[in-house]
């Protein structure tokens, strides 16, 4: 069983940058990046396929996140610039996808989050 463990997280101005890893135990196909706010319900950010091609990025993010991957190193990366304080929010990566790359339900496997709060 492949586990996920999320890092890069932090505290950040307005219009600043963080990247985000998700390094995983062993090989993986489908990564699925989501976030969840306080008192709000998980959402789905973008998700990335073996070959670094994305998904189409969340409405919110789009022209600011850049999802990638390092196969070598069994890393994904989600490069976070202009960020936003309603960017704020616990940053997931997701794996063992079946089904809607963009429903949380479709994961089987999960990393433990990591917490970005942007200040305005």
């Amino acid at each position: 069983q492949v586990q996920l463990v999320e890092s890069g997280g932090g505290l950040v101005q307005t219009g600043g940058s963080l990247r985000l890893s998700c390094a995983a135990s062993g090989r993986t196909s489908f990564i699925g990046w989501f976030r969840q706010a306080p008192e709000k319900e998980r959402e789905f950010v973008v998700a990335v396929n073996w070959d670094g091609l994305p998904t189409e990025y969340t409405d919110s993010v789009k022209g600011r996140f850049t999802v990638s991957r390092d196969n070598a190193k069994n890393t994904a990366y989600l490069q976070m610039n202009t960020l936003k304080p309603e960017d704020t929010a616990v940053y997931y990566c997701a794996t063992n996808l079946r089904g809607d790359p963009r429903r949380t339900g479709s994961y089987a496997t999960w990393g433990q989050g990591t917490q970005v709060t942007v200040s305005s």
